[in-house]
């Protein structure tokens, strides 16, 4: 079943455009790897925080919305965790409305 999910994620201020680019590519291609489809990237640019995290008080705010399977979510998260260069991330499932097929009165 395919479920759709919104990524956001933090990187830090200090990483150049190339760096940032290469950041995208490295989480998109990992989604793809996974089996997720329909993926929609948003750079947001640089931002700043409402608090302070690990000293910075800047990030680049990346926002992924795409479709697939449950097991998406665990390996994308888990290289997010262990990256140097990403200071947040949330995965949101998002709610999709059903299409309910319209039901006619009898008068």
């Amino acid at each position: 079943m395919q479920i759709v999910y919104e990524t956001m994620y933090i990187l830090r201020p200090d990483l150049g455009d190339e760096q940032v680019e290469q950041a995208i590519t490295k989480y998109e291609n990992l989604l793809r790897e996974q089996g997720a489809d329909n993926i929609q990237i948003q750079n947001r640019g640089k931002r700043r925080l409402a608090y302070e995290i690990n000293r910075h008080r800047d990030g680049i705010y990346i926002q992924m919305n795409y479709t697939g399977p449950g097991n998406v979510i665990a390996p994308l998260e888990r290289a997010m965790r262990l990256s140097e260069e990403v200071i947040r991330y949330l995965t949101l499932k998002q709610e999709v409305p059903q299409q309910e097929p319209a039901v006619e009165e009898v008068a």
